[in-house]
């Protein structure tokens, strides 16, 4: 592999984390205007509706004829629908600190079963890194978060559909590569994703009385400005190189990229929220940054163990 072909997924997936990153400030704007399901619809809408526009004016090209879209729609019921849902209640009933530790372990449960389902195994010294990822993240949640409160029992099993779903979606979208280009998984996710969480919005506005202010939001400048960066940014281009790096990555490789949004919420809050950065913040990302260009750095170093996933899988 070429240092092009071997940089670029990376750079990819960073690049992702980073809109991610960002994507917590401008959900708080929006979640202040709306409720998260209406949220939710406004931004897969947004991202289908562009892309559909794409797609009809032949500007990016997709073909789903003959091709496994069961194991498709799996992947994007996974993510996003069972992974926002669950997420959402999940943090809602428990401690943030709790929920940020229980999110952040995505990385080694992603490591662990792609080693089984796809035989892409981690060599100790990437266990080691991933861990220190890991540990990176856990870090900077239990010393800045508020871990005050018992354990919710009902919010620590939606956390932990959460992970189990995310997981689901790693592996998947490492396996359907094979198939679907990043574009097609992207786009079938975003039209998911849109008919669901409007049908969701829809219903709740149905039972509270307030349909006819579906459409209201939009006319809140905040709102579409937050709208835009989250419909855009964070759903097309966000997931696009996701599946992207996924495509050409081992999926414990990809996952552990994610943790660079950590970072970048931090350097967000510091800059334009006005929040100190503390002396954990410096160690707790120089854990995540060691853990996250030791995985790959040294994952393109070793030789390759993992076996071709297009014949020596297992069936998820």
């Amino acid at each position: 592999m070429g240092r092009k072909s071997s940089t670029m997924p990376i750079f990819a997936g960073i690049t992702a984390s980073s809109i991610f990153g960002l994507s917590f400030m401008f959900s708080s704007v929006a979640l202040k205007i709306v409720d998260t399901f209406t949220l939710l619809s406004f931004r897969f809408l947004l991202a289908f509706a562009i892309m559909s526009i794409l797609v009809l004016t032949k500007v990016i090209k997709v073909d789903y004829s003959g091709k496994n879209l069961k194991s498709l729609f799996i992947l994007g019921l996974m993510q996003p629908i069972i992974y926002f849902i669950f997420e959402t209640y999940g943090i809602k009933n428990s401690s943030s600190s709790i929920a940020g530790v229980v999110i952040a372990l995505i990385p080694i449960t992603v490591a662990v079963f792609s080693a089984y389902f796809l035989k892409e195994r981690p060599t100790s010294l990437q266990w080691m890194f991933i861990i220190t990822s890991v540990v990176g993240v856990i870090f900077i949640i239990l010393m800045g978060g508020n871990s005050s409160g018992s354990v919710n029992l009902i919010g620590f099993l939606c956390l932990l559909i959460a992970v189990i779903s995310a997981t689901v979606f790693n592996l998947l979208s490492r396996k359907l590569s094979k198939e679907f280009t990043p574009i097609e998984i992207t786009y079938y996710m975003m039209g998911l994703g849109a008919i669901t969480f409007t049908l969701m919005s829809i219903i709740q506005h149905i039972t509270k009385g307030t349909l006819a202010q579906f459409f209201q939001p939009l006319g809140n400048k905040s709102f579409v400005i937050a709208l835009l960066y989250l419909g855009i940014l964070s759903s097309i281009i966000a997931f696009l190189f996701i599946n992207y790096s996924l495509s050409k990555l081992e999926a414990s490789k990809s996952a552990i990229l994610g943790n660079f949004s950590t970072i970048v919420s931090i350097i967000a809050g510091v800059v334009f929220l006005k929040e100190d950065f503390r002396f954990f913040h410096l160690i707790g990302s120089a854990l995540i940054l060691i853990g996250v260009f030791g995985t790959n750095y040294i994952g393109s170093k070793i030789p390759k163990e993992t076996l071709d996933i297009t014949t020596e899988d297992k069936t998820l």
